[in-house]
């Protein structure tokens, strides 16, 4: 059903622009109404609407490692159950994203056009993670500058061959970018980051591939308990000099005795 200016859904066009010889309505017929003068004006997305929660990094001795549950949600609904937030961009590359996953598909499309065009240039030059990390941090900069944000959070991973050297760096929807030896975004920049960061302290450089694992693990697991956004089901990225692993999904061990004492958990004894 269509409404024309002046009618509201129960009344009929009014009078004014009515032709008296066949009561038809006047399409050419002028129409005088207040305009408002933000009727045309260019709109954005002013917040996120389905959303992926943390994804955690931690860099090892070897290579770096990257865990983001599979669960994105429409609001406080859990409605989306199976959602890859990790992707692998070329031979060595691995981004993680939170925030809207609409925005996230957006950016993985522009990677790929971007490695596309790498990839035609038949030149033998291969993306590595810190030239990744500044296109993205420059392309999140210039899309805040357009007050048009990617709301997005972005973890990029990666082992630079140039260097020989693990690559872990974060971009958010400001452009704000720092490197690090660990990452987290979201809920999990609050509660898993503390825990990242207390597991490597002076470790950096002696820290193993299962010890990372086991860490992650961990953090995923309080994550789990603590974050209503999350899902005990995520996945595991992995980069070293042989390049991008990524397998799961996995999930941990969970125990919940503890809440059975704590009031509004299941039923109550008074």
């Amino acid at each position: 059903m269509y409404a024309y200016p002046g009618q509201s859904w129960s009344s009929k066009p009014t009078v004014d622009h009515v032709s008296a010889a066949n009561a038809t309505w006047d399409m050419n017929a002028p129409v005088h109404r207040p305009k408002d003068a933000f009727d045309d004006a260019r709109q954005h997305t002013q917040q996120p609407i389905v959303t992926g929660t943390s994804v955690l990094g931690i860099r090892y001795k070897d290579g770096v490692m990257l865990a983001a549950d599979t669960l994105a949600s429409y609001g406080s609904l859990a409605r989306f159950m199976d959602m890859d937030r990790l992707q692998k961009v070329g031979e060595n590359v691995v981004i993680g994203a939170g925030g809207d996953m609409s925005d996230w598909q957006y950016i993985k499309h522009m990677l790929s056009k971007l490695i596309q065009e790498q990839e035609n240039e038949e030149d033998g030059h291969i993306l590595t993670p810190p030239q990744v990390y500044a296109y993205l941090s420059r392309v999140m900069y210039k899309r805040r500058s357009d007050m048009n944000p990617l709301w997005n959070a972005l973890v990029v991973a990666g082992f630079d061959a140039k260097t020989s050297a693990p690559f872990l760096g974060y971009v958010d929807l400001l452009g704000t970018s720092y490197q690090s030896p660990t990452v987290a975004t979201g809920f999990g920049l609050h509660l898993a980051q503390p825990m990242l960061r207390k597991a490597i302290e002076g470790r950096e450089e002696t820290l193993t591939e299962d010890e990372a694992r086991a860490i992650l693990d961990d953090c995923m697991r309080v994550l789990y308990y603590r974050d209503a956004r999350s899902l005990n089901r995520f996945y595991i990225s992995t980069v070293t000099k042989d390049g991008v692993k990524q397998d799961g999904p996995h999930s941990v061990s969970t125990n919940w005795s503890f809440a059975e004492g704590l009031r509004g958990y299941g039923p109550q004894t008074q």
